[in-house]
Parts: structure tokens; sequence; C-alpha cells
């Protein structure tokens, strides 16, 4: 007798068990819109991504960045499949750069990622490699207080949240007008010299290199005693790392990062620009605390020199910026290679926040991702499907859901939309055939 062999349509096949209401395969990118959200002083430009079956995807632009950043790919990504994750990226990603004009092709990328996950029914952690953890660390960013003292008892009310590491401000600016704490050139800019060197420091019109600005012993002494008295009230088991330091040149950064050194902080952050890697190689090799650096860096590329000069401890990417998920990943495993941990750093929505979690979940060099706006008590609002708070006891869970893994909440966007800007998600047809000759070679 004959053997017979079952055919396609006497077995069950694999696709028969999974969701199919969307086949990748068709999937195309039919419209890129955008709705701008804030509050004080920050905007974010929430991306949206829709496709011919319905799904959408939801990515951001960085902080303070122009939407133009991402409206200006429309055209290059309409009618493609956005499951094409990395060939959609290699091709838009010539038009990311340092800074806040990374904002546009990391905020599509998210997007991206999202719909791939929905069209495939995964998590974006999945597409990127799957977890080294269920659970991400945030810590906590603490802007400037009037005293030691008081931030003390600002970062022990984040320690009673549950959050297991902190952050602070540390600048010079404090010691403006206070005589005898700084020197330099008088004059170098237009107008009143305290007026101008208050821009110098915070405003950030002149690099650190540039602004002669010194630190007096005294005015050193004065740091060091406010961080002396941030100790007495957290303690010395916690760690804390510093920020915003203000413009002093690499000498002066060598001289208050060894002052500081009996405290024990978790890290130094953007003592200097990220882009003189021989300046952060003098001061890495200076100093015993870690220094860490990267949040305004786009690309893998910005950050090999940094990695391969060993010129910092702590790598320091904005999700935002650095080219989304999976180019954030790529950037954390090269520093694996180099003996370096990666924190991330992040000012934004939840929208971003998420992006974030799962890179850092895919990453397993990962160390902590900031968190900007514990003091935003509406924060949690713009996404739903998710526990709140969205961070418990210092943490956010790593979501399960397809793509990101939450749902928007339309609501809470239209509320907070800037007055500025007040369209929710309007048509953008005049994006749609910005055409130019784009190909970097003959």
């Amino acid at each position: 007798m004959a053997m017979t062999h079952p055919t396609q349509h006497d077995s069950a096949r694999p696709e028969d068990h999974v969701r199919t209401s969307s086949r990748p395969s068709e999937l195309r990118i039919t419209d890129l819109r955008t709705a701008t959200v804030g509050w004080d002083r920050w905007h974010f430009t929430i991306v949206r991504i829709d496709t011919n079956q319905g799904l959408c995807g939801y990515g951001e632009v960085r902080d303070l960045a122009s939407k133009t950043y991402a409206l200006l790919l429309k055209s290059r990504l309409l009618g493609e499949n956005p499951c094409d994750v990395d060939r959609l990226f290699r091709r838009i990603k010539q038009f990311g750069h340092h800074g806040r004009q990374g904002g546009g092709v990391s905020g599509v990328e998210m997007a991206l990622m999202d719909l791939a996950g929905k069209a495939y029914g995964v998590p974006a952690y999945a597409l990127a490699g799957g977890t080294f953890r269920d659970r991400i660390r945030m810590y906590c960013d603490t802007p400037n207080e009037p005293t030691g003292t008081a931030m003390g008892h600002k970062l022990t009310e984040r320690l009673a949240r549950g959050f297991t590491m902190l952050k602070m401000d540390l600048g010079v600016q404090p010691l403006v007008g206070i005589p005898g704490t700084l020197s330099w050139p008088r004059g170098m800019l237009p107008g009143d010299p305290s007026d101008q060197m208050e821009r110098m420091l915070h405003v950030h019109h002149v690099m650190h290199p540039f602004t002669h600005v010194r630190l007096t012993p005294k005015g050193i002494a004065m740091l060091c005693d406010y961080v002396e008295q941030v100790r007495a009230v957290v303690g010395d088991a916690v760690p804390i790392a510093a920020d915003h330091f203000g413009h002093i040149g690499v000498d002066d950064c060598i001289r208050l990062g060894q002052a500081l050194e009996p405290y024990n902080l978790a890290w130094l952050e953007d003592l200097v620009p990220w882009q003189f890697t021989d300046m952060w190689v003098q001061i890495e090799r200076a100093l015993n605390t870690p220094v860490c650096t990267g949040e305004d860096i786009f690309g893998l590329e910005g950050f090999r020199p940094l990695l391969q000069a060993r010129a910092v401890d702590v790598i320091h990417p904005d999700l935002a910026t650095s080219g989304g998920i999976l180019e954030t990943k790529k950037i954390g495993d090269l520093a694996q290679e180099y003996g370096i941990s990666m924190a991330l750093h992040m000012a934004g929505t939840p929208i971003s926040t998420l992006a974030s979690v799962h890179c850092a979940a895919a990453t397993e060099n990962f160390i902590a991702l900031e968190h900007h706006f514990s003091d935003v008590p509406f924060w949690d609002d713009f996404v739903d499907g998710l526990p709140k708070p969205l961070i418990q006891d210092g943490y956010i869970r790593v979501p399960d859901g397809p793509g990101l893994g939450f749902d928007v909440n339309e609501d809470a966007i239209k509320e907070h939309l800037v007055p500025e800007d007040p369209g929710y998600f309007e048509p953008t047809p005049q994006w749609d055939t910005q055409r130019s000759w784009d190909r970097l070679w003959s």
C-alpha cells in the first residue's frame, strides 16, 4: 500500500496559530503625524505613524527639539513596510545629527519598532534580541537646591518613594555673585559682566574650554561643603551622581573632581563637551570617581571614539537622540566590549521612557534609566494599559504587550498640547512629496 504524506491543507500550519489581522508582508506606511505636548519650559513632540491596516506606532522626538526633524522624514517612509526597521533606519539615519537634531530619526525608529512589534505580536525588546531583566531601575534626577541640606532632604523624599539611585545638580552657577569663588575674564561677551557670566554658565552659549572660568580654592571648598551636607542627610550608601557643573575648563574639572572624591559619587556627568575625547581621557585618568557623558551623541559612530579611547567609565545615551532602540543597543554592546557600563539619559514623556525600557531590558551592561519628572503629577497619564503608577519602588516593569506595550491616552495628550502648536495629529500633506537626491556617494 502506497504511503501518503499530509498536505499543507491536511495538517496545521504554524501561521494558523498566530494573529493574522495584520499581514506584515502587506503592511505599508500611509501617514506620519505629530502632536506636541508640554508643561513649564518643556515640550515634546509625539510621532504617530499610520498604516494601511489600521495599526499605528508611536515614538517621541527629543525634548525641546523641532517637530520638523521628524516630519522631513515622512516622504522617505510613505509606502514602505514598517517591519523593515533596520532598512528604513539606514535610509533616514543621514538626516539625524547630534543634540536635538537626532530627535526625528530616533522618534521615528521608536514608532517603527512599535509598529513592527504590533504586526508580529511581540514586544519591542524581542525584536532587539530578548531581555536580560524584567524590570528597569530608574534613577531620579534632582534640580538645584540652595543648600546641600535642602538637597539632601529632597533626595531623601525620592528614596522614600523607592528609588535606589539618585542624581543631583552640582554646578558652579550658585557661586556667581559670591566674592572670591570664581574668576573669569570680564567683558568676554558684550553687556553686563555678571549677566554674561550667568549666560556662559547656564544658558550654554560658550563651550567649556573657551569660557576661561576658574574656580578658586574658596569656590571648590564651598561645593565640597555642599556635597558634605548632602551626604550628612542621605548617608554614604546611596549612589548619587552629579551633573550640570557649569562651563569650566578641563583643569578645573580635575581639581574639582579630585576634591569631591571623599564623597563617593556614582559619577560626574558632562564635565566637558563630549566632542573632546582627549580631554575626557585626561579627566578619566586623573580621577578615581567614574565619569560619564553621551546624552547629546547621535549614532554608534559618534560614541566610538570615546569608547575606543576608554575615555569614560559610563556611557550615557539618550534614546531620543542616539538613534532609537536598536542603534542604542548597538552602542551599549560596543561599550561592553571595552568594559564600560551604559546608563540611559531621559527627559521625556512615558512614550520615550518606555522605548528606553525596552532597550534597557535588551542590553546586558545597563545600569539605570533617568527619570526627570518625579514632581510632575500627571506624567503617568500619557499612556494607558500598564500598571499605575508606572514607576513602582524605583523600577518600571518591562511591558510584555506587542510593540512598546502601551495604549496612548488621547485625553491626556489633548489636555497638555502646547498653546503654540495645539494641533492633535493633524494631517501633514505638505510633507508627502519633499524630495531630494539623498544618496551620499557617486
